[in-house]
């Protein structure tokens, strides 16, 4: 029979840690089960969670937890107790047990027959990379800064500077929603003509995604009219929307783009270490589930670092071996091109370094900023020094002397 099996982190004595999985599972399922008669059990058997392991841990990272251990249980539960759909799992294996004190929902695994109701990536890196035609290294994205309040030509000259800079991709900020001074629609045409005179000018392509947004209802409509002003890609706030919004979309062969997932409200169920979601469940394996080509995430460097053990098992999840195309990990906030050689080594190549700040904020603008980081890059990835390097170029030399090496 086909089921999922999903990954608790729970706390409590030594030994008594099963007994409470073996209740979690009868709880989410059928209830009971020596209290029922034979032919009733024989009836529910089929629905009927199951623990399926528990391993017990000493603490060290909260010693003030005296007498506790730390366990990891797996518990199966039947696909016959809810439909291939992200909302009816999540409610299935977390619902009211995430309202039942300390625990922590580490990951779930879909069997084949789950997995198949799931689009996973419609692009994935591969296809990313042949769209732009960038195969042997990390792609670099940028960001739009400043932009509430601004109009549509202080976002042209920005998304201009940024092709000019190299830059691979440019993304709208998350809080750019529609508005008078720069309407969806005009973004798309806009930054296609910017971008495609760019191109003719550097032989360099790079793609813009545009921020999706606007009441659920009138999402699809909205991405559909995206594909047809020729957008390259949607960015989407997956985590106040839903993961099963992101899902409908990304299936839709009318809207056909690659969607980036932005982690907006994702700290709200995963920061903390006793309960809600792992961050690499919630942004890298629930998302690539849903249909995301890109995951961003907080980077373990900057001013909003996430720890770089978390970081990893996010471009795990979104990167493994699976029956679904891999999904860029998009590690961001705080990065400069100082830090590239920490960023290849952690991420390795199929990785974008996005940056913002780190962009815009260079002596010569952001066309310096997004030559920068290519410069950085191709030093890496020809073991060169990035303090080698900068002696040949002077937008390297200006981000180190501001921002230094890491």
């Amino acid at each position: 029979m086909s089921e999922i099996i999903a990954t608790y982190q729970i706390y409590g004595k030594p030994g008594k840690l099963e007994s409470k999985l073996e209740s979690i599972a009868l709880g989410l399922t059928v209830g009971s089960w020596t209290d029922l008669h034979a032919v009733d059990q024989e009836q529910l058997r089929k629905h009927k969670g199951r623990v399926v392991s528990v391993k017990e841990f000493f603490d060290d990272e909260h010693p003030s937890r005296f007498g506790e251990v730390r366990a990891e249980g797996k518990i199966a539960y039947p696909s016959a107790n809810f439909t291939a759909d992200l909302p009816a799992i999540l409610t299935t294996v977390f619902g009211k047990l995430s309202l039942d004190g300390e625990i922590k929902l580490l990951d779930l695994e879909f069997d084949s027959d789950i997995t198949a109701h799931f689009p996973g990536p419609r692009f994935g890196i591969s296809q990313i990379r042949e769209s732009i035609e960038v195969f042997d290294r990390p792609l670099v994205m940028s960001i739009f800064k400043g932009v509430i309040g601004r109009n549509l030509p202080f976002l042209n000259e920005q998304l201009k500077n940024q092709a000019l800079g190299g830059v691979d991709l440019v993304k709208d900020d998350e809080i750019l929603f529609e508005n008078e001074l720069t309407p969806f629609d005009k973004r798309i045409v806009s930054s296609r003509e910017i971008l495609q005179n760019v191109y003719e000018e550097t032989g360099h392509r790079t793609l813009y995604a545009v921020n999706l947004t606007g009441r659920t209802s009138k999402l699809r409509d909205q991405a559909r009219r995206a594909k047809e002003l020729g957008a390259d890609a949607l960015l989407f706030n997956v985590h106040t929307y839903g993961l099963d919004v992101l899902h409908e979309l990304a299936e839709d062969d009318e809207i056909a783009l690659p969607f980036m997932a932005h982690p907006a409200f994702s700290g709200a169920f995963i920061s903390s270490d006793f309960y809600g979601l792992s961050s690499s469940l919630a942004l890298g394996k629930l998302v690539r589930y849903a249909g995301a080509d890109f995951s961003l995430f907080p980077s373990p460097y900057g001013s909003v670092a996430m720890p770089r053990n978390e970081t990893l098992r996010i471009a795990q999840a979104l990167r493994e071996e699976s029956a679904l195309a891999a999904a860029f990990p998009v590690p961001s906030a705080g990065i400069h091109p100082g830090l590239v050689p920490k960023l290849i080594k952690d991420f390795g190549t199929d990785c974008i370094i996005n940056a913002g700040g780190g962009v815009h904020g260079h002596p010569h603008g952001a066309i310096g900023g997004g030559k920068a980081f290519r410069q950085a890059v191709d030093a890496v990835l020809n073991g060169i020094t990035l303090e080698e390097a900068a002696s040949q170029h002077k937008e390297l030399k200006s981000a180190l002397d501001l921002w230094g090496v890491e």
